[in-house]
């Protein structure tokens, strides 16, 4: 493995932090799993000392968890966390969506405009059985949620309301289905609320959203 030092180093280093927590989100790395450090090493062309930092980096937003000498794995999927991380991701969102709807402006709306229309695109392959596009859709839904609140000039309320998103959709990944219909119809009204500034109809939507979505997954069986 080639010695890497200075700012190569840190960005190799960040490269594979978010390559690792994307496999963790997306269930690559499978909930509960070991994460074994020579394989890892191996599998992200990284030296075991960097690739210690970042899983004790991922387990500040509990993706990971460490096993005092026995090294990390993957946290594992339960019912509590998935309930708090919907209230969360509740109180963060509507808060956010209320100071962007304050402060947006015409910049703001193109960019709902825009992610909507990929988020839709997206959602109408997922409809008629073109599986391939899940990865398309998670990408596209985050940034349409994101660019509705965008206007909020929070940058820390931002970050936090990004982490959560991610844990929770990691949820969504491990029970494999997409919510059809419903998700489509939400995503369609939180548009429409948005470009004419109802916070009060919009808050409402993301608060149904998010507890259909909990519903969905506790159905799903993935967690007691």
């Amino acid at each position: 493995m080639l010695r890497r030092t200075g700012e190569t180093a840190k960005t190799v280093s960040e490269v594979v932090f978010r390559q690792i927590r994307q496999d963790i989100i997306s269930g690559v790395l499978p909930s509960g799993s070991k994460i074994k450090l020579e394989q890892a090493r191996e599998r992200y062309s990284i030296s075991v000392s960097p690739l210690r930092e970042i899983l004790s980096r991922l387990t500040t937003e509990n993706l990971v968890v460490a096993e005092g000498q026995k090294g990390f794995e993957v946290s594992p999927a339960s019912r509590r966390e998935l309930l708090e991380l919907a209230d969360l991701r509740v109180v963060l969102e509507t808060h956010a969506l209320d100071l962007a709807f304050a402060a947006g402006d015409l910049e703001w709306e193109a960019s709902i405009v825009a992610a909507h229309h990929k988020l839709a695109a997206a959602e109408r392959r997922l409809l008629a059985g073109d599986a391939s596009r899940t990865i398309d859709w998670v990408r596209y839904d985050w940034e349409f949620h994101q660019a509705i609140v965008s206007a909020c000039n929070s940058v820390t309320l931002m970050a936090t309301l990004s982490s959560v998103f991610d844990r929770f959709l990691r949820y969504h990944m491990l029970a494999e289905s997409f919510r059809g219909k419903p998700v489509v119809e939400d995503h369609r009204a939180l548009f429409d609320f948005a470009l004419r500034r109802d916070a009060e109809q919009a808050k409402a939507v993301i608060r149904r959203h998010v507890h259909s979505g909990v519903e969905h997954i506790l159905k799903s069986g993935i967690v007691a």
